[in-house]
């Protein structure tokens, strides 16, 4: 299987703009390829307490609508980043969209510091299926909690798709977290982050595919990339095949407290 990560720059508030970028990077797709990933948030940039309301479109919208329609032109599927407007809400939100139509949407359950008060965390963790695989949605800070990656795996996702808009200095803590997210739960995991400088940020880029052992299969500079990778499926039945994380994790252990007492250095080893 074939997916492209498309580590594009991102104008903050400059829809028509995000939109443009986002089709071109579609349309020069190669023909074979399955997916393409996008950076968090990418049709909308970040918003402010200003500006969210009038930047902000309903699924249904025009900017999802132009993205749909060149997904169908491109018969590619699509990952990409939106500010969602929903019943009175803001949410960050990421959607996977097929040739046919929207396959999932998952408003980020994590929020950066600077998010709240602007967006609402959305509470629910998503996953589909595509392509014969399961699929989950992460975005950004999400993938710095342990526990997201692995409620996915729980549902029994094979593909963690990451949109990303990690600005320095923070680059590594992403790289890293994701080698580990795709090792803990023996999944591919692919990570798309936005590059460029905007609004005295400076997005750091290093998009990156992690095969089910935690290997680097794929990775981009700190510049606008468009990068194809092909997945080895079969990877995901190897690495399972002598051990299984979510076999054998013990999370009903109970934890226990050594209390030595005043005075007290240590214990005897003698019952």
């Amino acid at each position: 299987m074939r997916v492209e990560l498309a580590q594009l720059p991102t104008r903050d508030g400059d829809v028509d703009a995000n939109i443009a970028s986002a089709r071109q990077a579609i349309a020069d797709c190669a023909a074979d390829t399955s997916l393409i990933v996008f950076p968090e948030s990418h049709l909308m940039g970040f918003p402010s307490k200003d500006n969210i309301a009038a930047l902000a479109q309903p699924l249904s919208g025009p900017a999802l609508s132009a993205i749909q329609q060149a997904a169908s032109a491109k018969g590619v599927s699509v990952a990409i980043g939106l500010t969602e407007a929903l019943d009175g809400q803001f949410f960050n939100t990421t959607v996977l969209l097929t040739p046919a139509g929207l396959a999932t949407a998952y408003r980020k359950t994590h929020l950066w510091p600077s998010e709240h008060g602007i967006v609402s965390a959305g509470n629910t963790l998503m996953s589909c299926e595509w392509n014969g695989l399961r699929v989950g949605l992460l975005i950004c800070y999400d993938i710095e909690f342990p526990e997201t990656a692995r409620a996915l795996a729980s549902l029994g996702v094979d593909l963690l798709i990451v949109t990303n808009g990690n600005m320095a200095p923070y680059g590594p803590v992403h790289r890293n977290a994701i080698v580990a997210r795709a090792m803990e739960n023996q999944v591919f995991a692919v990570m798309v982050n936005r590059c460029g400088q905007e609004g005295g940020l400076t997005f750091t880029g290093e998009s990156a595919v992690i095969d089910p052992f935690g290997r680097i299969v794929a990775s981009c500079g700190s510049g606008p990339e468009q990068l194809g990778v092909g997945l080895d499926l079969s990877l995901l039945a190897t690495s399972r095949e002598p051990y299984r994380y979510l076999s054998d994790r013990r999370i009903a252990l109970r934890g226990e407290v050594q209390d030595f007492g005043q005075g007290q250095t240590g214990f005897s080893l003698e019952r």
